[in-house]
């Protein structure tokens, strides 16, 4: 994969300025493209892609609580897609965050939370219109405290995105779930990591009233990580896919074809030099 290698509100990411630093230099292009790119922290002492229909840019520096540098000028560099992504139809700038559970490793995580308050200090517990599922976290490894902790981890991303750059608040976010990054094992462990992925879901769609939010993966191992199938009624359910693993743009045509692990298959990923391509599905 690519590098697979409230107070917080629409209004806050619609009124925020844009910081726009200075481009790297472009890598050429023969022409304006009806593919993409994704791209994060480990572009950030190189050159960017050009001609791309669209970018998905990295929020994160490589962990889910971590950010990337160089977000400033990679989301200015999305904003200057053609947005030609047919057949498939996507904005010109999208964001993918990095997604983990170190509840396994409580109580050394120093983020792990120990209450529903999150980061911008609004309280997310039972009773509240986007109260967590699974009941009050008090700091366990157990299914509230991984909601939260996933809750806790959007809105620090959102924050981050809002301070950098103005973007529409249908922004999509795609997840990226992969076991490189921190996850929990065993039939409680899985339940959790679902429940921290559901926090994440509610906190995007409620607070950051993104249309899309959609799930970066391979079926492979977004099993090892939920234990799928999903509970009949997790928020998972029906999000769509980004698939990466092909070695061609042929490839990542056909990966179009396949069966989603969430929902409907609409973006797939091939290996490029030097950049990793997009493919927006029809």
């Amino acid at each position: 994969m690519s590098r697979f290698a409230r107070s917080l509100g629409a209004s806050t990411l619609a009124a925020a300025i844009l910081a726009v630093g200075a481009l790297p230099a472009l890598a050429r292009s023969p022409s304006v493209s009806t593919t993409g790119n994704d791209i994060s922290w480990p572009q950030c002492k190189g050159s960017y892609p050009a001609g791309q229909a669209f970018g998905i840019v990295g929020v994160n520096g490589g962990v889910a609580n971590t950010l990337n540098p160089c977000l400033a000028s990679e989301l200015t560099w999305a904003l200057s897609s053609s947005g030609a992504s047919a057949p498939g139809v996507l904005p010109k700038a999208a964001l993918w965050v990095n997604t983990a559970d170190p509840g396994a490793v409580v109580p050394a995580v120093a983020d792990w939370p120990t209450d529903n308050v999150d980061p911008s200090g609004a309280s997310e517990g039972p009773g509240t219109p986007n109260a967590d599922a699974y009941g009050t976290c008090t700091g366990a490894n157990d299914q509230a405290c991984a909601w939260q902790y996933g809750w806790d981890r959007a809105i620090q991303d959102m924050r981050w995105v809002g301070a950098t750059a103005s973007l529409p608040a249908t922004t999509p976010w795609w997840l990226d779930v992969e076991t490189g990054n921190t996850w929990e094992t065993g039939s409680s462990g899985l339940a959790n990591n679902v429940a921290d992925l559901e926090g994440m879901v509610a906190a995007f769609t409620w607070v950051g009233k993104a249309a899309t939010v959609g799930i970066y993966s391979t079926s492979t191992q977004w099993g090892q990580i939920t234990g799928a199938p999903l509970p009949p009624t997790s928020a998972l359910r029906g999000l769509p896919d980004w698939i990466p693993g092909a070695r061609t743009l042929s490839g990542a045509q056909s990966t179009c074809r396949l069966a989603g692990f969430t929902g409907p298959v609409r973006i797939t990923q091939w290996f490029g030099k030097p950049f990793d391509g997009d493919y927006a599905c029809p």
